[in-house]
């Protein structure tokens, strides 16, 4: 107090007056004694962990949170019928082809491509591996036609797309463009082959019997086999070498990718080629398990095969993604449809549904871009 009675003023940190006696805020949150000397607690606070933040971060656990969400609203709307050991059997069977599409999709999403020949070049390798099956012992023809067959298969799909990859990178037209006119041509060389009608006779017998319906152990479908070793091969090479790190530089930034001497054009039509080529081993799996080239039933594979891929985290622009990512995206249609027929839901809702969880998944995609550079 002064000699006038009146509280004696200090200057504060911020260059205001505050009275004698007032409890100054510490700058690191500590407690400050009051007037009458004793200390004040600091007010509650709620720290988020370091390693739930490094969780929330990554794009898998968000999408796998939303296929735990799936599973648990199907288990308890539908108990003792959903998630059986026939479910999960006959869902990853189902999964297994999209799975292998999906491996080569993310490579050319990562990139900022697009391609929506997935489909149509799946019908025409099983088309020509077909033919050469039809005209080489057809249904009774042993295991020399079903391993030329199958290369045929595999030869169609990367010659098919690395074509395309030489229009993207070379000639610079557009993904979207390419692509959609190799899903027309390639669907349409399959009709003018076969007349449009499927092909009798163009699986072998042992080729169903063995890898169609087929079993590792007598519990794991030889099918599921296939796909979890291409996911595991393919991710490993998307993650851990310099193929994978191009792939990742090109999508970020590809001029800059080029100016630090990555062969841009030459890995763009890698990228492609690997695409056709996962498609054309696709057909050798479709061929097995389905015993028919089913000419028309692929005209969607393509816009399933990019759900999962940006419902696994991958984005549209490129840069961002990863095989784990794209395997736990397949899973969410499939879970999904599966949930959906057990509970009764007709089949037309089931598309909406799927349909809203891309969009949905765009936009997630979008938000955190926005997020992102804000940040």
């Amino acid at each position: 107090m002064t000699e006038t009675g009146k509280p004696r003023l200090e200057k504060t940190g911020a260059g205001e007056p505050a009275p004698t006696g007032t409890p100054i805020p510490a700058g690191d949150g500590s407690p400050v004694p009051a007037g009458d000397g004793s200390p004040v607690p600091p007010g509650p606070r709620f720290t988020v962990p370091g390693w739930a933040k490094r969780i929330a971060a990554v794009n898998e656990a968000w999408t796998f949170g939303v296929l735990v969400l799936l599973v648990a609203f199907f288990t308890i709307a539908a108990p003792g019928t959903f998630l059986t050991q026939y479910d999960i059997t006959q869902i990853a069977t189902n999964a297994a082809i999209y799975l292998v599409l999906g491996v080569g999709m993310t490579f050319v999403i990562i990139v900022a491509g697009i391609d929506l020949s997935v489909g149509s070049v799946l019908v025409l390798a099983a088309v020509l591996s077909g033919e050469y099956t039809v005209h080489h012992g057809g249904a009774e023809s042993g295991w020399g036609t079903i391993t030329v067959a199958a290369l045929i298969a595999l030869a169609t799909g990367l010659v098919w797309g690395a074509v395309q990859g030489l229009l993207v990178a070379k000639a610079k037209v557009p993904p979207l463009i390419v692509t959609l006119g190799g899903f027309g041509a390639a669907l349409g060389l399959a009709q003018i082959i076969t007349g449009g009608q499927d092909l009798t006779g163009a699986v072998s017998g042992k080729l169903q019997h063995s890898i169609g319906f087929g079993k590792l152990f007598g519990q794991i479908p030889w099918l599921v086999v296939i796909a979890f070793g291409t996911t595991v091969l393919f991710g490993l090479v998307l993650a851990y070498t310099r193929f994978g790190r191009y792939t990742y530089a090109i999508g970020s930034n590809a001029e800059g990718a080029r100016r630090v001497g990555i062969a841009v054009d030459r890995h763009l039509v890698l990228v492609y080629a690997l695409a056709g080529l996962l498609a054309g081993l696709g057909s050798v799996m479709w061929l097995a398990y389905f015993g028919t080239t089913s000419i028309a039933g692929h005209s969607t594979d393509n816009l399933k095969v990019i759900t999962a891929v940006v419902l696994g985290g991958a984005s549209l622009f490129g840069g961002r993604g990863s095989v784990l990512g794209t395997v736990i995206g397949v899973f969410i249609p499939a879970v999904l449809t599966t949930g959906l027929i057990i509970i009764g839901v007709q089949q037309y809702w089931q598309d909406v549904a799927i349909g809203v969880v891309l969009v949905l998944a765009v936009y997630l995609d979008q938000f955190r871009r926005r997020s992102r550079d804000r940040g």
